[in-house]
């Protein structure tokens, strides 16, 4: 006998045009359309012609037979979308952590990569869970899932944008994260429109988790990249000594042995840029004058050569270079509490008309927790008068040997927003060394001395020295001459 109560009930379409399937009181399912309604029933042993206008069959509610408001192309485009845009922003989280998370110098530095590269799989979670989401929504915690991971990457997107407007250069990631930066402000409005959290046993729960992840997040970034670097200390010693002189026992010509140290007592490793030592002649001109206007007349010409420290009594200084040369090298690394040490001899006439020589050491270097610098290209020097040296050959330069490469930023964070920069170091054993970083995309000379001082500032490049002086007659006296 059959009952006269429906067996078949089927509810008003919810918000998404999803109708519920209720039989004999209990919930099979939703269905989005006639054709799906009518392969349920087929499943739960109803005929294939089952009449669903018939009340005797089916009670509809809240529309009949043919109210079906669900938009599939516009559904699926909205989760196909949504989807892409969270795989894509996941790939660009563990793109930018897992650097940092894999290879970082400091601590600091590899807990923001983890923290990137754990972003990124919350993401991955996201995209599965929008699937669920922008379908019939059987598990109840994947719009907040979803709303996680967009919130994700609009903080990672807006802090990209923010970092880009500082210096405002093209790179390949400016195509990725402006786009997914509109994309997770659109999907977002679309999220809180639908209030995707209400499935969400305990909201305030979740939404107090969010904020705290962002939190801890924004801190950890704040401290690798601003913090911690700024507040590790850089200590170096460095040293010149003049040795015992010996005479030759066949040429006219004495012997000095000379001592070079540095150690790297600070708690940060260093790349060394350009090094140095010089051994300069001081030849001079001495007072014949013995009134006292002469006196001050020479120290007043005194006090204007070369802007160095006034002397009575000698004018017209001439510096003549003995020796010079590379210390430790560039490119080559100085760990912490590292030491290094350089002996070498150098001749002198023993009729030589110097009264002072002197040793300069300049070492030039940059933090190695600032940026990674490609030392296997750095380290090979270009002549600037061998016409193969490309771009570095300048004949009207004189002999310059020239070491140039790439360094990135050590924060992966920086480096995807911003071009990479280049290392040069410029090296003669008759002028002052040169080291600067920089672009290469700047516009004139005044723009060129501040994008440099920018950027030696910005990888902690610094220059430390040191010297020492003796008299050419304590060197011949200390070899018997």
């Amino acid at each position: 006998m059959r009952s006269i109560r429906p067996w078949v009930v089927v509810e008003p379409p919810d918000s998404r045009g999803l109708r519920r399937v209720v039989v004999g009181g209990e919930t099979v399912g939703r269905a989005w359309s006639l054709g799906e309604l009518r392969k349920m029933l087929g499943r739960l042993g109803y005929p294939e012609d089952l009449n669903v206008d018939d009340a005797a069959s089916v009670s509809w509610r809240g529309g009949d037979s043919g109210t079906w408001p669900d938009r599939a192309w516009r559904r699926r485009a909205v989760t196909v979308l949504m989807v892409a845009g969270l795989f894509a922003s996941m790939a660009l989280n563990a793109a930018i952590g897992w650097p940092d998370a894999s290879g970082a110098l400091t601590f600091a530095q590899r807990i923001s990569g983890v923290l990137f590269v754990l972003s990124g799989v919350v993401q991955g979670v996201a995209a599965l869970a929008a699937l669920d989401y922008g379908g019939r929504r059987q598990f109840k915690a994947s719009g907040a899932i979803v709303l996680l991971g967009v919130l994700i990457a609009l903080a990672t997107g807006s802090l990209l944008l923010f970092m880009w407007l500082e210096e405002m250069e093209f790179t390949p990631y400016v195509l990725v994260f402006m786009p997914l930066w509109f994309w997770s402000l659109c999907t977002l409005f679309l999220l809180v429109r639908d209030k995707s959290w209400k499935g969400v046993p305990q909201p305030k729960r979740f939404a107090a988790g969010v904020v705290a992840t962002a939190l801890l997040t924004g801190i950890s970034l704040a401290y690798s990249t601003m913090y911690q670097p700024a507040a590790a200390p850089m200590h170096f010693t460095l040293r010149a000594e003049f040795g015992k002189s010996r005479a030759d026992r066949v040429l006219p010509f004495v012997q000095v042995p000379l001592t070079l140290y540095m150690k790297n007592t600070g708690g940060i490793p260093v790349y060394i840029v350009n090094d140095i030592y010089t051994v300069r002649g001081r030849g001079a001109e001495y007072s014949r004058y013995p009134d006292r206007r002469a006196l001050v007349r020479e120290w007043s010409e005194r006090a204007g050569e070369r802007g160095e420290e006034a002397e009575r009594y000698v004018s017209r200084l001439k510096y003549t270079t003995v020796s010079s040369g590379h210390f430790y090298g560039p490119g080559k690394r100085l760990e912490i509490g590292q030491e290094y040490s350089l002996k070498r001899v150098f001749q002198l006439p023993k009729d030589a008309l110097y009264d002072t020589v002197s040793v300069d050491l300049r070492v030039s270097y940059m933090r190695k927790d600032r940026g990674k610098l490609d030392v296997d290209e750095f380290e090979t020097p270009h002549y600037s008068w061998d016409k193969e040296a490309g771009r570095f050959h300048c004949s009207a330069c004189g002999r310059l040997v020239i070491y140039h490469g790439m360094v990135r930023h050590n924060n992966n964070l920086v480096n995807v927003t911003r071009n990479p920069r280049y290392v040069t170091a410029i090296w003669s054993p008759v002028r002052d060394p040169i080291s600067s970083i920089s672009a290469f995309d700047f516009k004139g000379e005044s723009d060129f001395v501040k994008e440099e001082k920018r950027e030696l500032e910005r990888y902690g490049a610094a220059e430390v020295r040191a010297n020492a002086e003796v008299s050419l007659a304590e060197l011949l006296m200390s070899s018997g001459v």
